[in-house]
């Protein structure tokens, strides 16, 4: 079985450029669960068809699919609905993650992203759980950029998230991605010297 990090933390942390990182020092496969997240959202999915039951037609664009920017707007506003959101999804995302890690080969090193890693059952997928974090400001700062949203749109995300500090005691790793790139790799290389010498490097 291939040895799997989870990479965690709170919405545009930095989770993708140590993914990056840690692909670069040798790890084999990258698994992004947004982006499974998204073909799930595709029209004809049974996760899209079940999304558009629960919270309206409202949140269906042209083409069929699920408009994640409407069912931002009602799920960011209402803990219930995320919960309910969180219900539909995080089941199928496991699934789709099995039936990737499934592809790779044995020997390698799989990294999984993933925002709810650990609230979902995604974690127990992992070997080692890595939280990536940042200041708040700087979280609202690169989503804006991202995703092309105002500041007020931005802050409403970042803030529904959880308190990080509850994540703390969940996780191997805590890479802070506050200053520099440079810095940011020291710690991610010096924490995958100790997941390679816990579970063996195996390229």
């Amino acid at each position: 079985m291939p040895r799997i990090i989870g990479l965690t933390g709170n919405i545009a942390c930095g989770k993708s450029s140590v993914g990056q990182m840690l692909l670069e020092l040798g790890a084999e496969h990258y698994i992004d669960a947004d982006l499974i997240v998204h073909q799930l959202y595709q029209k004809g999915q049974p996760v899209a068809q079940q999304v558009a039951e629960t919270f309206g037609t409202e949140v269906l664009a042209s083409d069929g699919s699920i408009d994640r920017k409407a069912l931002g707007a009602i799920v960011f506003h209402n803990a219930n609905a995320l919960a309910e959101l969180e219900c539909i999804v995080h089941p199928a995302v496991r699934e789709a993650l099995l039936d990737e890690i499934k592809r790779v080969s044995t020997s390698g090193i799989v990294i999984i992203d993933a925002v709810k890693l650990l609230e979902g059952s995604s974690g127990a997928l992992c070997h080692s759980k890595w939280l990536v974090i940042c200041s708040q400001e700087q979280e609202i700062t690169r989503l804006m950029r991202r995703n092309q949203l105002n500041g007020d749109e931005a802050r409403m995300r970042v803030r529904v998230q959880p308190d990080i500090s509850s994540k703390l005691k969940l996780v191997d790793e805590v890479i802070t991605n506050s200053g520099s790139l440079a810095e940011t790799r020291d710690q991610v290389m010096a924490a995958f010297d100790r997941f390679c010498q816990k579970f063996g490097h195996v390229n």
